[in-house]
């Protein structure tokens, strides 16, 4: 009868073997087991969240001024995915807006989302232009900034 000697270190060397290669698969192999559980091959739309905002201040002589935004003011977004674009309404009572040098418009209500499904096919920056406030006569300009990368 044979009888077949193990040491411990030599079990530790082998578990600790089996702890670095399993970390070297999750390492090199990032896409081979999802983060947030979904199986899914394909992904949810990349979603980008922007709300109106306004701000206002008193000037030296008692006046008022006021300025409305986009918030974030600057967006980057995927060349060739399809995103989703969610614009919340906080401030003002209606933001009528359109995308430069694409299709895309619409208006952002206070209190409501506004959400748009669009896919750039250039690099480059597309202004968010509301057009109810384009210059600083019209307490602007709110002017937003999509850069395609």
């Amino acid at each position: 009868m044979r009888f077949l000697i193990v040491k411990r270190r030599w079990l530790i060397y082998t578990g600790l073997s089996l702890v670095l290669i399993m970390c070297s698969i999750l390492f090199f192999r990032p896409n081979a087991l999802p983060v947030d559980g979904n199986t899914d091959v394909e992904h949810d739309l990349y979603t980008f969240h922007m709300v109106t905002g306004e701000f206002s201040s008193k000037t030296e002589n008692g006046g008022e001024i006021e300025s409305y935004r986009w918030d974030p003011g600057t967006i980057v977004v995927p060349k060739g995915e399809e995103i989703k674009l969610s614009i919340l309404g906080v401030n003002g009572k209606e933001h009528p807006f359109f995308i430069e040098g694409t299709n895309a418009k619409g208006v952002v209500k206070k209190g409501e989302e506004t959400i748009l499904t669009l896919k750039f096919s250039k690099e480059g920056t597309y202004r968010l232009i509301c057009t109810a406030h384009p210059d600083k006569d019209h307490n602007g300009p709110m002017i937003g900034y999509i850069v395609v990368d």
